[in-house]
């Protein structure tokens, strides 16, 4: 059951990407790029700006919501009888004033024995911020505030948007210099565009689009571990050093006891902790290795 919920909103989502952007096309009047006297680079520009963009702005507004529905989030009510989850809610309240956000974000809970974490939202206004029971219940208060704290500094540097733009930015280049170069290669031998093959064009297309998104996928990982490393700082200012360091030091000790069934890559990037060990993976991930993040705050 849980596993057709997230194939429909898998689909569902899909849909609304392509439908918005194709709108947008139309009020745009993005003519065809590809004409018999070659490529129109006005209008390649524009299509690739809005498919880049558009899926990954449409992906950031629905965060939250896919959030919910992918990781089964429930939302906790601030007035909640629950001591645990009462405290949870006040540490979280506590600390968004100090890193002066405009509104409390929501506080919710997963049901899985992983011990993590993550904050989303497409605004500061309109953020999330959510731990798994396992993290509830294995961590001790201290330990607790110091992700919390660096949750909230995610979103108070606002690295939902930023993480978005750059992923939209490359997308675009990846849809635009893919195109250019399936056409240079995929024309005749006489060097006519027009007489390019449009079966070997989209061939072409689709290896330089798998390349160039491996590439650039290099270069959205390398940001999103800057960005752990400040968000560590930042934990650091608001719940004191300390506890940042310990709750680093309790999540490298708790690391391989996750919950398989309920990982969801695409939140990987989100959380306060992920897993590499394959020297080559670690050049994708979007994380430090615990040791280097507690290093830093150490020195």
């Amino acid at each position: 059951m849980r596993i057709a919920k997230r194939i429909f909103l898998f689909l569902a989502i899909n849909a609304l990407v392509v439908i918005t952007i194709s709108i947008v096309l139309n009020l745009f009047d993005v003519r065809p790029f590809l004409t018999a006297h070659g490529l129109d680079y006005r209008s390649l520009m524009i299509f690739c700006l809005i498919w880049g963009m558009g899926g990954a702005l449409i992906s950031l507004s629905l965060s939250r919501i896919m959030a919910k529905r992918m990781m089964g989030v429930h939302v906790i009510d601030p007035h909640t009888d629950d001591p645990a989850l009462a405290r949870l809610i006040s540490t979280v309240y506590k600390l968004a004033q100090e890193a002066r956000l405009p509104d409390m974000p929501e506080v919710g809970i997963y049901e899985s024995p992983e011990v993590n974490a993550f904050a989303t939202g497409p605004t500061k206004r309109r953020s999330l911020v959510a731990v798994s029971r396992g993290l509830l219940q294995r961590m001790s208060q201290t330990e607790l505030e110091g992700v919390l704290a660096h949750e909230i500094t995610h979103i108070s540097n606002g690295d939902m948007v930023t993480m978005t733009l750059l992923q939209g930015v490359v997308n675009a280049f990846v849809m635009f210099l893919a195109r250019v170069l399936a056409l240079a290669l995929s024309a005749g031998r006489g060097g006519n565009k027009a007489q390019a093959s449009r079966g070997s064009y989209m061939l072409w297309v689709i290896l330089f689009e798998v390349l160039f998104m491996v590439l650039g996928s290099l270069v959205i990982a390398a940001y999103s571990r800057w960005r752990e490393f400040r968000a560590d700082a930042g934990g650091a200012e608001l719940a004191g050093k300390r506890n940042m360091i310990a709750a680093l030091q309790s999540l490298k000790a708790l690391q391989e006891k996750r919950d398989l069934n309920a990982e969801q890559p695409a939140f990987d990037a989100m959380k306060i902790s992920s897993y590499r060990r394959s020297p080559l993976m670690k050049l994708f991930s979007t994380h430090p290795p615990l040791e280097e993040r507690i290093a830093r705050l150490e020195n």
